[in-house]
């Protein structure tokens, strides 16, 4: 059950409406009807495939095979700045991409007890592009801006003359594209058998690479991605597009038949169609739960993808592409290790590892606000002195390697700010920090300064406890103007201070668990922010617990958690909000979750209703479409709830 629980008003319980929540969507069933429509010979060639895929697998399917490598060209089709998604982001998908194939997934463990004996090692990676359809050196990324807005399944994307960009060569490259779909759509897929120059996968931008790059939740983790790369290498949905009717099938042995796609994160067992008592295999990539319950494919599913590669199989051009080798033989590594230090107003000195082989590195940098690079090319050592910058103002960079004339790809970037033109040289060492995901660690115990430069900026650090000192006491002084100061437990907000104007702040949490990771956050009262003024952060772990005047004298009573979001059962952030919430539903028990946004009116504005698991359980929300003013958010758990307010302010 919740931890705590608070009655919603009689008024808003009259209320209570239904919204659909944030779910999966994919069109690649419905792109395959259409082209077989559109083609008829289609089916003859599906059929065909089918055919050698049962031949495969009856003649021993996957056991014999070697590992696939399989080049990627990632098609940036961009119209707001937002869509031309990093290089950073890109290499972050890639990675999940070879994880889940290879089951080297984090997540991996997750798989339940009972179907832990089919997961399967599909066998198959994938590199980035070095070597282009012309022979020459690329990163393997390519990026167009468009003038159209929004793309759909018809395939524009995929053409330079649509407001796309031109697939490359399908027998050499698996063909990304991603864009701004339409109509809530994450993905599709082209299945093995349709044109070649339509061949291959298209993700939204929004739901690619990871949440440490900007991805949006609940299809954070890279998972569109998997999922429709799966059908690229035939694999079906898992409850066979049927509907409800338990009579489809994905040509799978070891998936139970399902009756229906699942959503969201069910509890195992989720039984249909008779299939006790382990019920769906809705943590298989090829279902429609989100990117955080998603962990396997199975044998038989990677029996699919390996025939495509067998002598004969459609896919088996591949396997002799040059795609991952760069030009002229003997590869050219991708530096690492990029820093910064020694920055002043207007220079930095920019440092990188070496690479084997290389003669000379290319170095780009540019504001984190230009769209385009300065280049310094032919640096013969791994550092360089960059003079000429604006003071207080956040800079990118990223090298390459050049290897006796082929070069390698550039790295993903790295920023540093320089220092404030104000007065007292005060400067911010630990930007860009401002997400959790991007916190910097600190010591306990070593007073930091740092600037809150913009009316954005948001300061995050990280540290941890030890069970020898547990008691937390941070202390944020030296304030040039109203800064306030929040402690987060992993997601959980656990503490805050609000005092006004330049009053000092400070948050006492006692009893800290060992396990986590607390991340303090500084930020200025309604955008306050100077660009030359540091404030002072200090950190301060005791053995013996703090009392609330900031002293460890005489005794004190602990509790386990003194905050005022989790005695409230559930923790919510940002709030105020503007386009997203995050809503944390700590468990004791697995339970019947609903969470529901109540409009001033008490109309439900939106609602997620899940079957969670024992412990920290998150929904995510998209808050666009609501306009500002005041909200209500129930978590409700059978005849408990509790109630929070919300504020949305865009």
């Amino acid at each position: 059950m919740l931890r705590n629980f608070l009655l919603l008003p009689a008024v808003v319980l009259l209320c209570i409406g239904s919204l659909s929540a944030q779910q999966r969507t994919c069109a690649s069933h419905d792109v395959l009807l259409r082209q077989l429509e559109e083609n008829p010979e289609l089916q003859q060639i599906r059929d065909a495939i089918e055919e050698r895929t049962n031949v495969f697998i009856k003649e021993g399917g996957a056991s014999n095979r070697v590992l696939v490598t399989i080049p990627v060209v990632v098609h940036v089709v961009w119209n707001t700045t937002a869509e031309n998604i990093s290089d950073a982001r890109i290499l972050a998908q890639i990675e999940v991409l070879n994880q889940d194939f290879r089951r080297t997934n984090a997540d991996a463990s997750s798989t339940p007890a009972a179907f832990q004996g089919v997961a399967a090692d599909c066998e198959v990676q994938f590199c980035m592009a070095q070597r282009d359809p012309n022979g020459n050196a690329t990163n393997g990324i390519v990026r167009v801006q468009t003038a159209t807005t929004s793309f759909s399944t018809n395939d524009n994307v995929k053409f330079t003359s649509s407001g796309g960009s031109n697939a490359w060569p399908r027998d050499q490259y698996l063909n990304l594209w991603v864009c701004d779909l339409g109509s809530g759509l994450l993905g599709y897929a082209q299945f093995p058998g349709g044109s070649a120059s339509t061949d291959g996968v298209v993700c939204d931008y929004a739901y690619f690479g990871t949440t440490a790059t900007g991805a949006t939740p609940p299809f954070d983790k890279g998972r569109t991605a998997t999922h429709e790369v799966g059908h690229w290498l035939n694999c079906y949905h898992i409850w066979g597009d049927d509907g409800t009717s338990c009579s489809g099938t994905d040509q799978v042995a070891d998936t139970p038949n399902q009756a229906d796609e699942n959503y969201g994160c069910p509890a195992f067992p989720t039984v249909s169609c008779t299939n006790g008592p382990n019920g769906d295999m809705f943590m298989n990539y090829m279902d429609y739960t989100d990117d955080a319950c998603m962990n396997l494919f199975t044998a038989g599913q990677k029996s699919r993808m390996q025939s495509l590669f067998n002598t004969g199989g459609f896919r088996a051009p591949l396997l002799s592409s040059l795609g991952c080798t760069p030009p002229s033989g003997g590869g050219c590594g991708t530096p690492a290790s990029l820093a910064s230090s020694s920055v002043t107003q207007t220079g930095a000195t920019l440092s990188w590892g070496s690479v084997s082989g290389a003669t000379s590195y290319n170095l780009q940098w540019k504001t984190s606000a230009a769209s385009s690079w300065n280049t310094v090319s032919n640096i013969t050592t791994t550092s360089y002195n960059l003079t000429g910058l604006s003071a207080s103002t956040t800079y990118n960079y990223q090298v390459q390697a050049n290897c006796n004339g082929t070069t390698g790809s550039y790295s993903a970037a790295a920023s540093f700010t320089t220092q404030s033109s104000g007065g007292g040289g005060c400067s911010d060492p630990y930007e860009a920090n401002n997400s959790r995901s991007a916190a910097k660690s600190i010591t306990p115990g070593t007073a930091i300064t740092a600037l809150i430069g913009s009316s954005t900026d948001n300061d995050y650090f990280k540290f941890n406890v030890t069970s020898a000192a547990r008691n937390i006491k941070i202390n944020l002084t030296t304030l040039p103007l109203d800064y306030d100061l929040r402690l987060y437990r992993n997601n959980t907000q656990v503490g805050i201070s609000q005092n006004g104007g330049t009053t000092p702040e400070q948050i006492i949490y006692n009893n800290a668990g060992t396990s986590y990771t607390y991340y303090p956050r500084v930020y200025g009262y309604n955008g306050a922010y100077s660009t030359s003024q540091c404030y002072t952060l200090l950190v301060s772990v005791s053995s013996t617990a703090w009392r609330t005047d900031g002293s460890t004298d005489g005794d004190v009573t602990t509790i386990e958690i003194p905050v005022d979001l989790a005695s409230e059962g559930f923790a919510m952030w940002p709030n105020p909000a503007n386009n997203h919430l995050t809503v944390e539903v700590p468990l004791e028990a697995d339970a019947e979750v609903q969470v529901t946004i109540f409009d001033a009116t008490g109309k439900a504005a939106a609602q997620q209703h899940r079957a969670l698991a024992k412990g920290d359980n998150q929904f995510a929300f998209d808050l666009s479409t609501l306009s500002n003013g005041v909200y209500l958010v129930q978590v409700r758990n059978g005849d408990t709830s509790n109630v929070r307010r919300l504020v949305v302010n865009k």
